[in-house]
Formats: C-alpha cells, structure tokens, sequence
C-alpha cells in the first residue's frame, strides 16, 4: 500500500477555472487520474512525482468539440497521429464526427454494424480521450438512436444541411453515390425534420439525460449554393478564397440558421447546437431565432480558423473549408460576438488533408481542391493570443474551450480543474512567442492556413487524467487515450 496520498502533484501554477473570474495562484494535487486538491503550498512528500509549473498558466485541458478523424486518412491512421497534434494545442479530450457514406469508412449501412467498428479503429491509437458524434443520414438510423445512446453512450448527432442537394466539396448532381443512403430515400429538409422528432423521442426516455442530448447543425443552403457557384464560376472574376466565400455566400448560412431553428420550434427539441457560424450574416439569424424561440436552448459554435484569418491572409487555395473563411469584415464581426457572449464555444474544425489529396490537377483552382485543413495544434494558444490582445479574459478562454462544450456535450467529469474532476490540465506560457510552421505540428498535414502566424503563447506542457502527454512542447509517451461513454 502506497504511503503517499497523491499520485503527483503540480506546483507553482496560475491555476484558470472557468467557474470563477480570477486567477487562483497554487498547486494541484492528482490522484487516481483526478483533481484531488487545489492550494496552496501543497506538501511535496505528498506524492512520489511533483511537476515545478514555473508560475505557468494551469488551463483545464480543452475539450475540441468538432474534429474529423477518418475523413481524409483511414481512421486508425488519423487518431493516432492527429490526437497528438491535438494534444500540442493544449486539447486532452476530442470530439469527431462520424457518419456513414463516401469517406471515414467509405460505406454505408446501420450503425449497429457501422459503430463498433469505428470504435474499434480508434481504440488504444489516441493520445487523448475522445468521443463521437453520429450523424443519422437514412430513415433507419432514426430507429438505432436509442441503441446509440445505451448501448455506446453517444449524446450528440448532427445534421448537414447541404448534403441533400450539394457536394462536399462544390457543386455535385451525385448524392445519392456519395450519401451511399437506400434507394428512394431523400437527405432533404423533410428528413431533418424527422430526425428531430426522433431524438426528442429519445430525450423523452431518458430524462434523467435529456440536457445532454442534443443535435447539432452544419447550416448552409445547398439550393443558394448551387446557384451561386454556377455564377462565380462563369463569371470567372475571382479566385482563390475569395471566389469560394462568394460560391457560398453569408445569406445561405442565415437562411439555414432559420429553417434549422423553426424546426427546432415545431418539433419541440430544445437542445440545439449551430455550428461553425462563420459571418455576421450567420450571427445575426442566430440571435435573432434565440430572442424568436427562448424556449430553445441554442448554442454557438465558432471556429479557430475563421477567428484568425481570413480570404487574404489564408493560403488561397489550402484554407478551403465548409463553410469558406470570409472577409476581414466578418471576422471583426466574429470577435465582437465572442467578446459580448454569444459565442459558446470555440473548436478546430480540425480535419487533416494531406497535400496530395487536398489539391487538384490544378493547385490554383479552389473549386478542384477539397474542403478542410488542420488546426487543433493551435486551438488553446491561439485563442488565447489573439483573445488577449482583444480583452478576452482567461477564464472566458477556459469557458470557451473547455467548460461550456464539456457540459453540453455530457463530459460530465471534464472542463475544469476542481476536486472530483478529470486531471486533464494544459500548462501555457503566456509570454512564449512562437511562428506558425507547418513542418513543426505532429499532423501529418504538410501546409497550414495559419502559416507564418505569430502566435504570443505557447502550450509548453499537457496532462491526460494526471499523465504526461506533451512535456517541453512535445508529445511524449505511448497513446493512453480512452474513448468516453457519455449519458
């Protein structure tokens, strides 16, 4: 029997937590991979590990609410190397997302088959813990979300509201190939709607969950798209992200925003999530349905990627991403909606495509490249960089990289450094400058949107459930990461 009381201690830190609005100078004690004290002055013979912080920033580790693994890359390839990557950007816990059809596991199907088999190629590859959210693409998944929910503790599902009438990556008159959905069955408006409806039935089973079990909506309007990519491309006078942003214009996102709240209203499920709201368009529509409906419990989701570049600054061909990165002007629009709270999180959208896949015959045509970039490496510094020089607090940064995402998406022992929860804690330097290279993140993503970015913080150290996964900026040890049953 062990004669200490603690596992390891970490001393000498400026602890973050997002329940309180300061900075509490001190010590965290771990033992059985949580938070078992939070002081001062923490005896050292406590414990046979004690970690110096060096007056360090002590965040709770963040938890990246929308990744990608498996897109691009088989899935076992991309949980390992794409978790430590995460883990460089101060992230201990990951969720993707997963569906079936035409990428991650090219096949379609009932989740009952699909499922297990996703769990089983990412199982003991993560160098973080990680979850998934399902997305119910056929009639007969609507059947199945019970089962996910019981039998594999999956919370969060999602809709793509383009899928049903435009392609992943520009205009396409193939869904039905790329969806791999049964004969006759529509992805459309009518079955958005119906999914609703069943997981409102599933909220209704379990109540002692229901706050927990929410939908999340990639909102844009395949119809407005489609129309303004025939435009764009006929009329040949823009280029590069530029002509992309304007094949997919604000409005679209707005517009979706609305259909997908007045759903919401007419099927009586409270628990919506909006994702990657790019534009002051998509802001203002999802404002304005939060004061229309009160009695939905929306939330807002922004990207790392839109809050830090833009049309011009992006690589005009490499930072293509659904929805596009937009102009100066809307990221300004961005940030003032982070800074007054209507931000509820902020993720990385993080989705590796290798060069040899995200370009085309053509690497100047944006319409021929594929949609998605890495980011996850700069999730926490980043944010808190760029949030600082605009008055972002630290403890907002906490809120919105870990706490608020934890708690709505049912990591009910994440988001925090407190007694009783996860010891997933990310160590920042505030003060450590550093330069965006590609060549220096743990993806194996060879070009980066955010290149030659300077970034005025550094994630120097990360702790999973108490271990050591990134020790001096780098990642180290075997990959300990655990997928987490949620509800």
């Amino acid at each position: 029997m062990s004669d200490f009381e603690f596992d390891s201690i970490i001393k000498n830190v400026r602890v973050v937590r997002p329940d309180t609005d300061t900075v509490e100078e001190g010590d965290i004690a771990v033992a059985g991979g949580q938070v078992a004290q939070v002081a001062p002055g923490i005896d050292a013979s406590l414990a046979p590990e004690v970690v110096d912080g060096g007056g360090r920033l002590a965040f709770p580790g963040a938890v990246d609410g929308h990744q990608h693994w498996g897109i691009y890359n088989p899935l076992d390839v991309d949980t390992r190397t794409e978790s430590r990557a995460a883990a460089q950007g101060g992230v201990t816990t990951g969720l993707t997302y997963i569906r079936t059809g035409q990428y991650y596991l090219n096949r379609g199907g009932d989740y009952a088959d699909f499922f297990p088999e996703v769990l089983s190629l990412a199982e003991g590859r993560a160098h973080i813990d990680y979850a998934f959210h399902v997305a119910p693409m056929q009639r007969s998944h609507l059947e199945e979300l019970d089962a996910l929910v019981d039998d594999f503790g999956v919370t969060s599902f999602k809709i793509f509201m383009f899928y049903g009438g435009h392609g992943l990556h520009g205009r396409s008159d193939d869904q039905a190939s790329f969806l791999m959905t049964p004969p006759g069955e529509r992805y459309d408006i009518a079955h958005f709607e119906f999914v609703m409806r069943a997981l409102q039935g599933v909220r209704e089973r379990h109540p002692r969950i229901a706050d927990r079990l929410s939908l999340s909506l990639h909102c844009e309007t395949a119809e407005i798209m489609s129309a303004y990519t025939r435009m764009v491309q006929e009329e040949g006078e823009l280029s590069g992200l530029a002509a992309y942003s304007a094949s997919r214009p604000p409005h679209s996102e707005g517009l979706a925003v609305t259909i997908a709240s007045y759903l919401a209203h007419a099927t009586g499920l409270p628990t919506i999530n909006l994702l990657h709201l790019t534009s002051a368009e998509a802001m203002e529509a999802a404002m304005t349905m939060a004061r229309t409906f009160p009695h939905i419990d929306f939330r807002r989701e922004v990207t790392l990627g839109h809050l830090l570049t833009d049309i011009d600054t992006g690589h005009p061909v490499g930072g293509k991403v659904n929805p596009p990165l937009r102009p100066r002007a809307d990221v300004e629009a961005l940030w003032e909606h982070v800074l007054a709270g209507d931000v509820d999180w902020v993720v990385s959208d993080h989705a590796c495509c290798k060069e040899e896949m995200k370009f085309g015959a053509d690497r100047d045509d944006v319409f021929l490249s594929k949609s998605g970039f890495g980011g996850a490496e700069y999730l926490l510094p980043g944010l808190f960089s760029e949030g600082r020089r605009r008055g972002l607090s630290e403890t907002d940064v906490a809120r919105l990289v870990s706490w608020n995402p934890a708690q709505r998406y049912g990591l009910r022992d994440k988001g925090t450094i407190a007694p009783g929860y996860d010891a997933d804690i990310a160590l920042l330097d505030p003060d450590a400058s550093w330069t965006v290279r590609a060549r220096d993140s743990e993806s194996v993503q060879e070009y980066s949107p955010f290149e030659g970015a300077e970034i005025s913080a550094s994630v120097t150290d990360v702790f999973l459930r108490g271990a050591r996964i990134v020790e001096a900026g780098k990642v180290v040890g075997e990959p300990r990461g655990l997928y987490v049953r949620r509800g």
